[in-house]
């Protein structure tokens, strides 16, 4: 039997295209002044036949219709593409949850911007080592933020100026720059830093964004 066919029109332009193996991209800003051209030129570039968009409220648990409205449309096979791997949930455990409910939906999934695709192990495995790790050094920064907070009501203080890094953000810190496929900026935004401090206390990376600009 011949498969069959569905066409889906975007923009100007009308495409022809397998149902079962769908390229649909989901576009997210956090507030009505952002623009989403960025995101939507990066999802056409890849092929996406249709994009879901949305303008929301970063705080995480806020409804997104937009996705929900393209996880209803995505079928088993279909790739869900974003720009960049964050655009999935606006915590950690948004994130995951999401990207493993596709996963059990036979659903793959794909970012740009890390250049992870789960339709290969190797995105796989990169996508969930950076699951774990940044899971792990999250935890570890907030236990220790609270035995801080701890001790200083302990000795009768309301709390000082805090570090810029903590140990435990040097070390998701090192633990990103050595993955390779997170950007500068997203790892400093990752850990609440300007790039101007993340490169004082990670100069190789300056080097790295530098030779990366050039080439």
């Amino acid at each position: 039997m011949s498969p069959k066919y569905v066409t889906i029109s975007i923009v100007t332009k009308t495409l022809l295209c397998d149902y079962r193996n769908m390229l649909i991209g989901y576009a997210r800003v956090s507030t009505e002044d952002q623009n989403l051209d960025l995101q939507r030129d990066a999802l056409k570039a890849a092929g996406c036949i249709r994009i879901f968009e949305e303008k929301e409220s970063g705080r995480a648990g806020t409804k997104r219709p937009a996705l929900e409205a393209a996880l209803d449309f995505l079928r088993a096979e279909d790739q869900l593409v974003v720009w960049k791997i964050d655009r999935l949930g606006r915590s950690l455990r948004e994130m995951l949850d999401t990207a493993h409910m596709l996963q059990e939906r036979g659903v793959k999934l794909r970012s740009l911007t890390e250049q992870v695709d789960t339709e290969t192990a190797t995105g796989r495995m990169m996508f969930n080592f950076l699951g774990t790790i940044a899971e792990y050094f999250l935890d570890l920064n907030r236990e220790r933020t609270l035995a801080g907070l701890k001790a200083a009501v302990a000795r009768g203080r309301k709390g000082g100026r805090p570090r810029k890094i903590t140990d435990a953000d040097l070390e998701a810190g090192r633990a990103m720059l050595a993955a390779g496929t997170i950007p500068v900026a997203e790892i400093a935004k990752r850990l609440g830093v300007s790039r101007k401090t993340f490169y004082l206390y990670f100069p190789q990376a300056r080097a790295r964004s530098q030779a990366q600009a050039k080439g």
